[in-house]
């Protein structure tokens, strides 16, 4: 059961933030990213008003996460992300 409504390349990029924002933080630490991200988008407060869709949580700015904000996001690291089937 889908929390947010989401594509596929919404899982994708949610994965992708995860491991550029605590890829050193372990599984528990991206997974703290993912719900913080899922979070922001079911939100119902005067910060997050327009973060409606995954792609503008991912890229929110101001207030955004750091890697999107530093370009770690996006620095040309391995960017292949393995997402897991739903059990």
């Amino acid at each position: 059961m889908a929390v947010i409504q989401h594509t596929e390349e919404d899982v994708k990029l949610l994965a992708r933030l995860m491991r550029a924002e605590a890829e050193g933080d372990g599984q528990l630490g991206m997974l703290m990213v993912g719900n913080t991200g899922v979070n922001r988008g079911i939100a119902d407060c005067l910060d997050f008003t327009d973060i409606n869709t995954v792609r503008r949580m991912v890229f929110q700015s101001p207030g955004g996460f750091e890697a999107t904000q530093k370009g770690i996001f996006t620095s040309g690291r391995d960017s292949r992300i393995y997402v897991l089937p739903e059990e």
